[in-house]
């Protein structure tokens, strides 16, 4: 659905028009060139030797049948390889050599003419291991006397740690007593996987220069560099980083993972291109999940539904090492803190070493898990307060220009408007008044809108350029994941310039010639790319209008730009081609002279040691609605509609917000309902999408987005993030409907017939 933009289409000719992909037409037609399409001449292909055991020392490898199958070049361990450690802590080596923590440990790897000389090579790889007790429960693995991961660490506490209060214990403990309604509970999420179409993999090639050329799915492809450097020791200036077409990624491209340096290395060892890519299985086996957590919450409201105070403990499984996955828990501490009007807050999370699997971050960052949990205290409250859920919901609504308790400071907040639209969409009535089996649940989210500041700079470069034939080249730093950011982007600067779409190029395939950018996460591509791409564009504009002024011989501040024609608002027959205005300007300082750049770097602040700071220019807020059925005898969960109500500012692109909404509901409605990596001593048994469930067209309900459009002022044309935002309530909005429909809940995910059953 799309709401209020009537006006905008009478004032904008591009912006918040469906614009059809830029590059669509290469992946409709199959001429994209993915990953896995790329073949270099002298081709190389890799496979990689994973543990079989979940905590072992390594005592022996031996490599010499490996050498002896025909067509292999190379054969590397970490005994003959020097790397130098990875990961956020830099706890992992990228082939392990004295011990493994986990199944998904690397222990050795070949580069062999083809494929099946490769994973012969690696069966024949001989490996001699002493069994170690393992732990596989993050809980167990806090207790004395558990199994240490890393023993050099002493503990199995990791050392990250994410707390944040209003107030001391005093307080609290008195806040809780004196409260009208309190609701305490545990709550558990699990590892799934991001599935992309993109299975994880890497094209290396080292040259006789010294120069390594790198193909890679990577969301961040300048810090990919800078790590990658650290790791194989090469200076970050002989290694470039290209980007191919990239099938989806969901935060999975946000950290490098020992296949990168692994392929690296074997490339460096042969000298020639070295390929590996993970097959489906492998994917499911070998990359990074969602984190998963186990969450104990306490909430206080008085008689009137106001909330009081939040009170979190979470313990966060980080696996073996610690990649991206444990920093959800910065996330989660934000929606505490920032998800309605809440006075007192306190959070504390415990990040734990175990041998299952080191997770990644992914769509959502942590914000999914955490709102699984608060919003099913919300209706908890309501219940015990008598209260309508939605009106519950209402009294506590964040609203434009406040300041969390952690100084995030709210501008643009729609979330009363997205309660009211929700309940009207979904027909809501009140409690249990579906019919019967079913039932309606809400949940409402909040979510960085305008950036992250997660480092130093969360800035986006542009390079434009417009050519003698009017043609406008975008060089952004930004990486289109799939997601649509690059046609967002020449929207915007088509905008800008009064120029027809078609006219517009963006390019942003290889870093080396690209300004820099953090990378593409926490739903910042639209916002802080496109507010870059916006400040160049308006140079540009401002050096061809002063040429056509000076060609018109009219003052600059009348002159208007629309499909490529630049006139005068005065006297409409002064006019003259853009392409004509930059010809002038070539002509006559010679050389091409609309070359501008610009930076954009969001007016946002490092959260301190405290974790007090505003980490977003913009916040964006939203409500979905579930409609579900459950089969009593069975306990199966039919969802029968979800309405997905969005405060994400102006819509750049209707269409292509809808296909991210639509996108969002269906990845949360296979985290609720369908999938689970279900482990055995910390291995993944159903790595197959035959046992790894994703929801299919035939469990997919009626989705209804919705757009309450409220421009913010810091955005490009007034929008703010929407990337991330339809996964985020999903789960919690289909176990409060689930409730609704059973009188029964269930706070562990997924929501399966089975548990539904026992809890009934």
């Amino acid at each position: 659905m799309v709401c209020c933009m009537l006006a905008y289409a009478e004032r904008y000719r591009v912006v918040g028009k469906s614009i059809p992909k830029v590059d669509g037409g290469l992946k409709v037609t199959g001429a994209a060139r993915y990953l896995d399409d790329i073949e270099l001449p002298n081709m190389l292909y890799g496979k990689i030797l994973h543990s079989r055991y979940p905590h072992a020392r390594i005592l022996r490898i031996n490599t010499e049948k490996a050498w002896r199958v025909p067509g292999v070049r190379a054969v590397i361990t970490g005994l003959d390889t020097v790397f130098n450690n990875m990961g956020i802590l830099k706890d992992q080596p990228p082939l392990k050599f004295d011990k493994v923590r986990s199944v998904r440990d690397e222990v050795a790897a070949v580069a062999a003419e083809t494929p099946e000389a490769a994973m012969e090579a690696v069966d024949n790889i001989e490996v001699e291991y002493q069994p170690l007790e393992g732990v596989f429960d993050p809980e167990e693995a806090l207790k004395p006397g558990a199994p240490l991961i890393h023993e050099e660490r002493g503990s199995n506490v990791v050392d990250l740690r994410f707390s944040f209060s209003t107030s001391g214990e005093e307080k609290f403990s008195e806040i809780f007593e004196k409260a009208d309604a309190v609701v305490e509970d545990r709550y558990q999420v699990h590892y799934v996987n991001a599935s992309p179409l993109g299975t994880m993999g890497c094209i290396a090639h080292y040259n006789d220069l010294g120069e390594l050329t790198v193909y890679t799915n990577t969301q961040a492809p300048f810090l990919y560099r800078y790590e990658l450097s650290k790791v194989i020791g090469i200076n970050p200036t002989r290694i470039r980083v290209i980007q191919p077409e990239i099938g989806g990624s969901f935060g999975r491209g946000m950290d490098i993972y020992p296949i990168d340096p692994i392929t690296a290395a074997l490339s460096i060892k042969t000298r020639r291109p070295v390929k590996i890519i993970f097959t489906r299985e492998e994917e499911l086996q070998y990359a990074p999940p969602r984190q998963p957590a186990i969450f104990y919450i306490k909430t206080a409201a008085n008689r009137d539904g106001r909330l009081l105070a939040r009170d979190t403990r979470v313990i966060l499984d980080a696996g073996a090492y610690v990649s991206w996955g444990p920093f959800d828990g910065r996330v989660m501490m934000a929606t505490n803190s920032g998800l309605y009007e809440v006075p007192e807050v306190r959070f504390q999370a415990t990040v734990v070493y175990t041998n299952n699997p080191y997770t990644g971050t992914q769509r959502g960052a942590g914000n999914p898990q955490i709102t699984f949990a608060i919003e099913q205290q919300m209706d908890m409250l309501a219940e015990e307060l008598g209260m309508d859920p939605v009106e519950f919901r209402m009294v506590n609504a964040n609203k434009p220009n406040t300041v969390t308790p952690q100084g995030m400071r709210i501008t643009t907040c729609e979330l009363r408007e997205c309660l009211r639209k929700a309940a009207e969409e979904i027909g809501w009535k009140g409690r249990k008044k579906a019919g019967p089996n079913r039932g309606i649940g809400f949940a409402s989210f909040f979510h960085v809108g305008g950036g992250a500041r997660v480092y130093r700079s969360d800035g986006c470069g542009t390079i434009l350029t417009v050519d003698d034939f009017g043609l406008v080249t975008v060089i952004t730093g930004s990486t289109d994941l799939g997601t649509g950011s690059d046609t967002a982007i020449a929207q915007i600067v088509a905008e800008e310039l009064g120029v027809p779409i078609k006219n517009i190029r963006v390019v942003n395939d290889d870093a080396s010639i690209r300004p820099w950018d953090v990378g593409t996460h926490a739903s910042r591509a639209t916002f802080v790319a496109g507010n870059s791409a916006l400040l160049a564009a308006r140079k540009a504009k401002q050096m061809i209008l002063a040429a056509a002024a000076e060609e018109l011989d009219v003052d600059v501040s009348e002159l208007v730009v629309e499909r490529g024609v630049i006139y005068s608002k005065e006297n409409p027959s002064k006019r003259i081609g853009l392409d004509k205005a930059v010809r002038r300007l070539h002509f006559k300082s010679g050389g091409s002279v609309v070359v501008v750049s610009a930076y954009y770097d969001p007016p946002t602040e490092m959260q301190d040691e405290r974790w007090m700071g505003n980490l977003s220019a913009a916040y964006s807020f939203g409500v979905q609605a579930a409609l579900v059925e459950v089969e009593p005898e069975t306990g199966v969960v039919k969802v029968l509609k979800i309405v997905s109500v969005h405060d994400s500012g102006r819509i750049i692109n209707p269409a292509a917000a809808e296909g991210q909404v639509h996108g969002g509901v269906v990845m949360g409605l296979g985290y609720t309902l369908y999938e689970e990596m279900v482990l055995e001593r910390g291995r993944v048994i159903n790595a197959s999408l035959a046992d790894y469930l994703l929801p299919t067209a035939s469990e997919l309900p009626v989705v209804k987005a919705v757009f309450i459009e409220n421009p913010d002022p810091a955005g490009p044309f007034g929008a703010k993030g929407i990337g991330e935002t339809g996964c985020i309530p999903t789960a919690a909005a289909i176990a409060n409907a689930v409730y609704d429909a059973v009188g029964k809940r269930v706070k562990s995910l997924p929501i399966k017939p089975e548990k539904l059953l026992s809890a009934v």
